[in-house]
């Protein structure tokens, strides 16, 4: 996972009291943390949307609640104090993938989904195995970073996810997928595509599937309501729970339900897919 490079600020830029400006936040604001070495952070090479510069994020709301992790959205912009002495670019909404405080959460799927994980250290294993606190805030915290590195390794891959822009313990911060008037892009099931934007939308999804497959993978939990519409473009959401389908003794299964899950929608959107020849074929791809 890639770290920040090395940065060099104009001298000017110190002339600013930082800390000054930090009892200037409000409430719902709060610095980026971009620039922390000890911030994991996305993929090179970096879209140019993504603000790397010194910035505050403020909070604009809630956009998604779940049983566990809601997704809120951040606006990320560099503070007018600094303008004058940085290249700011404008600002930015992002999606704040949250996952929940460890007495809040309920992992319904762990044991199926994460046979093939491995905790190294023998406390936490412990921990987790008995559902302590800290057990479980191991769980969250292992969710997160699962999700973020699977993020960072397909959309180098070129699989159609969110660009994730930093983990900070248990939130993802990452790109939000919106339309052409900047609202957020609905889910696949929410629409109604005629047969050829249809057809479109199986070309993409199918690609993305075989690429998955060929890294022995599956997302797990694939359907019409894990799958956003920007226009003409599929974007696939929600990886916490993507599965080695070798190393997983589960995995078979969780590829069979996400080939039945996509083939029973298109197809009943016009598009006849049948679920065992794309699992067959999917199959191929891994081995």
């Amino acid at each position: 996972m890639n770290q920040p490079s090395e940065q060099h600020a104009p001298a000017d830029l110190f002339a600013f009291d930082f800390e000054d400006l930090g009892d200037h936040l409000d409430p719902d604001q709060r610095w980026s943390r971009y620039d922390d070495p000890g911030i994991p952070i996305g993929p090179e090479p970096v879209p140019d949307w993504v603000i790397t510069d010194q910035a505050i994020d403020t909070e604009l709301g809630i956009l998604k609640t779940g049983k566990e992790a809601d997704v809120n959205l951040i606006e990320r912009a560099v503070p007018e104090a600094l303008r004058p002495v940085q290249d700011a670019k404008d600002p930015v909404v992002m999606a704040a993938k949250r996952y929940r405080s460890p007495d809040q959460r309920q992992f319904h799927r762990d044991t199926s989904y994460t046979e093939s994980r491995r905790t190294r250290n023998s406390r936490d294993r412990r921990a987790m195995a008995k559902h302590t606190g800290h057990g479980r805030a191991v769980e969250a915290g292992q969710w997160a970073g699962a999700e973020f590195g699977t993020l960072c390794e397909l959309w180098s891959a070129g699989v159609p996810v969110p660009y994730p822009v930093q983990l900070d313990d248990n939130e993802i911060l990452m790109e939000f997928i919106t339309t052409s008037d900047g609202s957020g892009a609905p889910r696949l099931a929410q629409t109604r595509p005629e047969p050829d934007l249809l057809a479109h939308y199986w070309e993409q999804l199918h690609q993305a599937m075989r690429v998955l497959a060929g890294r022995q993978q599956a997302h797990g939990d694939l359907s019409a309501y894990n799958i956003l519409v920007a226009e003409e473009r599929l974007v696939i959401i929600d990886l916490p729970q993507v599965t080695d389908i070798v190393g997983n003794p589960h995995g078979m299964d969780f590829l069979a339900r996400d080939c039945r899950n996509v083939c029973d929608w298109f197809s009943r959107r016009g598009l006849e897919l049948d679920a065992d020849g794309l699992l067959a074929e999917l199959i191929s791809y891994a081995w």
